[in-house]
């Protein structure tokens, strides 16, 4: 074999890995990590076992990556109408769609293995309902068929939260069933936002998105009522839940504030593509830092801190 060949063959072995890679939309899966980070930490108090951390993340990342293969597949007809998506692995031929659903249903059986073996059986089965209300539900109910797809089908990218409180804990209990609501009614706003700044895509595909179906300022108006909603809520794990303390509701008070500051812009210019591009981008970064300070607040050196600074301010008053 001549050079020239073997570098083309290595090339082609490269376009492959990437192209599986792709079928999997890896930008989602680490936003989808972190809300199941979050609640593992809160349930484990800040004492996390690291390969409890890894194994789940392992089992959370296969079965997100099934899911978004099958949508990929089932979306195919769509993605090849919209320049955003035409060039995804399946509607441009590089992936067979039966090759990616084989794919697929490796990535779901290696997350159910990993989790029921080195886990628990309960966060295996709710990483395989994700996985089933995300394909059946979302993709193939909802998301053709009425405006209103991604309230009900965003419970599918708030289950990951479920899935991390089961790991640690083996039960779910009010808190974790809290993160999944604070995640489940975060998902119109994000989403929304970015139907606003692509709707005319949408709209020549025949998807149904609320700006499609309505206008641009209904749709800013839905958004900013669910902010309303979503940002009260996440204050709750502070009271009446005692699940997180001051560091957390600091941070989700400043983090909250700025939410609600753009998506009001956003409802008194709802044609400005660029104010639904700034809320969908802050809305991603809003869901991390939310997660990282439930983090943060959960751990024992954070508890100790604050009980620090406490005894020195009574010191100091007394």
């Amino acid at each position: 074999m001549n050079g020239t060949t073997a570098q083309r063959h290595y090339q082609n072995v490269l376009q492959v890995f990437q192209d599986y890679y792709q079928l999997t939309k890896p930008r989602i899966i680490p936003l989808l990590l972190i809300t199941t980070a979050a609640s593992m930490a809160i349930a484990s108090a800040g004492k996390l076992d690291p390969l409890l951390l890894l194994l789940t993340m392992i089992g959370g990342t296969c079965a997100t990556a099934s899911a978004q293969t099958i949508n990929c597949i089932y979306d195919s007809d769509i993605d090849y109408q919209m320049e955003r998506t035409r060039h995804r692995p399946v509607p441009s031929g590089r992936v067979q769609p039966l090759h990616a659903l084989i794919f697929a249903i490796a990535l779901a059986c290696i997350s159910f293995a990993v989790l029921a073996v080195f886990v628990n059986l309960l966060s295996a089965l709710l990483a395989m309902s994700g996985i089933a209300f995300y394909v059946g539900v979302y993709t193939h109910l909802l998301k053709r068929h009425t405006p209103y797809n991604i309230v009900i089908g965003g419970a599918a990218g708030a289950i990951p939260a479920l899935v991390g409180w089961a790991a640690v804990t083996n039960t779910l209990s009010w808190t974790a069933w809290l993160i999944f609501a604070i995640v489940f009614l975060w998902t119109p706003p994000h989403f929304w936002a970015l139907a606003l700044m692509i709707r005319d895509e949408y709209a020549k595909v025949g998807v149904p998105m609320l700006p499609v179906v309505t206008d641009n300022i209904a749709t800013a108006r839905q958004i900013w009522r669910y902010t309303l909603v979503v940002i009260p809520s996440t204050f709750l794990l502070i009271y009446p839940l005692h699940a997180s303390g001051v560091i957390y509701g600091a941070i989700a008070f400043i983090l909250g504030a700025i939410f609600l500051k753009k998506a009001w812009v956003l409802l008194q210019n709802p044609n400005d593509k660029q104010l639904a591009r700034s809320l969908f981008l802050y809305s991603i970064l809003y869901m991390m830092l939310l997660c990282a300070a439930m983090v943060v607040d959960s751990l024992p050196l954070t508890h100790h801190l604050i009980e620090t600074i406490l005894a020195l301010a009574n010191i100091i008053r007394g």
